[in-house]
């Protein structure tokens, strides 16, 4: 077996044939041992048997046969490409030697269309060639733009979530290397400089590539930059949650004995810092209700820094006239920020608005399947690099594998999103009808106190979340066990914390995030025993809508 061994061409340990037309093909796994690819060889490419004293068989697994078995009878070509490739007897000449084929014969194979093609200067043929310089092994600079990328500057919400952010050609992201429709999942924490130089040339910014993975990494931008398309912003930032994304910008865009103004009603955890963290820097926080505009303007007026809300809040799902807001925060030079995560780009765009930066929970509709952990910070560069620069310091850095979930989960965003608002738009009507209910908070409503202006801000609905009160004494105790029975009476929502998933989502608001807070907390907040957080999936609507009311009989 060693003598067989040593009478194979080298070409004959190259991994995948390149084309064959009665063999192997690209893409197919190669022969599983040299002895079979002599047998197949033999079997499909010799047509005239040798004389054999012993079966051939036998003749295989020794090697008992002349090394004019090689020359004459089959050749294995390569390519630099692929592999080895049996070929027949009477090709065992130069492919140079070949006589060409007219392209209008019938035996005129894509390769004579091609050889035209380049003879006539076609400039189709050039595009492989083309890549390869611009590709630069996916980690050179390149300026130019790719004609999917030009076309996606124009292209409807759909086709950006689809295709924005990692279909390049050139650039540093691993899709340039491997070529696969979908981006890759890196999962590498340090990425290596060929040379000095380019190291150098990267630390100088002349060097597009990655260095380290609390820096940066090649699915975590794919990801940022399909955020950027579809939110229409200069730089994105992935985090390791929409709570470090909050943190992390404060504490950059804030200095000691500065001011912040944000509404009452908002994430509790989100209030937590505001109330308990932030202090301690001798920063302030200015509280306003979210409608009251004018006690906004008096905030700026006294040199508010920054300027955070909600749009729609959590979980009283209120909206900020955010177009006043953000005139006012640029007549004051203040720096606007809203949290999109109830709307998301589907429906609002803040950053087209005219505000400085935009947030999401991207735990929520942009995952959209309750599997992954992560924070979206989008705006104006500027901003950005601030951010950028102590987020690499604090270290809160999301998951490859995360980013790969959340590319996975923006391609179908605008299609869940449709779903989330028609769904939340239909419960909404039926409860705001049933006598068991004495509140709805969802902004479809002509009763929600900001109706008039989220239906002239909000572009395709209003999001999946709706919140609503059980009729009864606001904090007495039978609207609390009113609330329970509502809860556990439900078929199709799971209760738990968190929004946005395609699964439907339910909680009794104090029970789930206020369990330790006393009345008068709750009272301030519009915390009621009977508040109800629904966060509508994707299920059918009629099945939703038929779950409900059977749980409303139990109240």
């Amino acid at each position: 077996m060693a003598e067989l061994f040593r009478q194979l061409p080298p070409a004959a340990f190259v991994s995948t044939p390149l084309t064959c037309s009665r063999g192997w093909t690209r893409g197919m796994p190669p022969p599983p041992s040299v002895g079979a690819l002599l047998f197949a060889s033999y079997k499909t490419y010799i047509g005239t048997p040798w004389e054999r004293p012993s079966s051939t068989k036998h003749r295989l697994l020794t090697g008992s046969f002349s090394k004019n078995f090689f020359k004459r009878k089959f050749l294995l070509r390569t390519s630099l490409k692929a592999s080895a490739v049996p070929i027949e007897e009477n090709a065992l000449f130069e492919e140079a030697n070949t006589p060409s084929v007219p392209t209008e014969s019938e035996d005129a194979t894509v390769r004579e269309y091609v050889s035209a093609l380049e003879e006539s200067g076609e400039p189709h043929v050039a595009i492989v060639q083309s890549d390869s310089q611009v590709l630069d092994n996916g980690l050179g600079k390149s300026n130019s733009k790719s004609r999917r990328e030009l076309f996606l500057r124009d292209s409807g919400s759909t086709t950006v979530a689809v295709h924005g952010g990692e279909q390049k050609r050139q650039g540093k992201k691993a899709r340039a290397i491997l070529d696969a429709i979908t981006m890759p999942i890196v999962q590498s924490s340090t990425f290596t400089f060929r040379s000095s130089s380019d190291c150098i040339a990267y630390n100088q910014g002349q060097y597009d590539s990655f260095e380290y993975g609390r820096y940066g990494n090649p699915t975590t931008r794919a990801a940022e930059e399909k955020i950027m398309m579809l939110e229409e912003a200069e730089d994105a930032l992935l985090s390791a949650s929409g709570m470090n994304s909050v943190t992390t910008m404060l504490l950059a865009l804030l200095s000691p004995n500065e001011c912040l103004v944000t509404t009452r009603d908002c994430y509790r955890r989100t209030r937590q810092f505001l109330q308990t963290i932030l202090p301690r820097m001798n920063i302030q926080t200015i509280v306003v209700d979210p409608a009251d505009t004018a006690s906004v303007e008096a905030a700026l007026k006294r040199g508010a820094r920054l300027f955070f809300s909600e749009m729609p809040t959590n979980p009283l799902i209120r909206v900020i006239d955010a177009e006043s807001i953000i005139q006012l925060c640029r007549r004051y030079g203040t720096i606007c920020c809203i949290d999109s995560t109830f709307a998301t780009a589907y429906n609002l765009k803040p950053l087209c608005m005219g505000a400085d930066l935009v947030l999401h929970s991207g735990t929520k509709y942009l995952g959209g399947h309750n599997d992954l952990m992560c924070g979206v910070l989008a705006g104006k560069k500027e901003f950005l690099e601030k951010i950028r620069s102590l987020h690499g310091i604090l270290g809160g850095v999301v998951d490859p594998h995360s980013s790969y979930l959340l590319l996975r989960g923006m391609k179908t965003l605008p299609l869940r999103m449709r779903a989330h608002n028609e769904n939340a738009a239909a419960l909404a009507q039926v409860l705001s009808q049933h006598p068991k209910i004495a509140k709805v908070h969802y902004p479809s409503l002509s009763s929600h106190p900001d109706y008039s202006v989220a239906k002239t801000q909000f572009k395709n609905g209003f999001g999946g979340v709706l919140s609503f009160e059980i009729r009864g004494d606001p904090f007495g105790m039978e609207t609390f066990a009113a609330g329970i029975r509502f809860v556990d009476g439900l078929s199709i929502p799971h209760i738990g914390p968190s929004l946005g998933g395609v699964e439907s989502l339910v909680e009794q608001v104090c029970v789930m995030g206020y369990f330790d807070q006393p009345q008068r907390v709750r009272r301030e907040l519009g915390i009621t025993n009977g508040l109800i957080r629904f966060s509508c999936g994707v299920e059918d609507k009629t099945d939703l809508l038929n779950d409900v009311l059977q749980a409303l009989e139990a109240v």
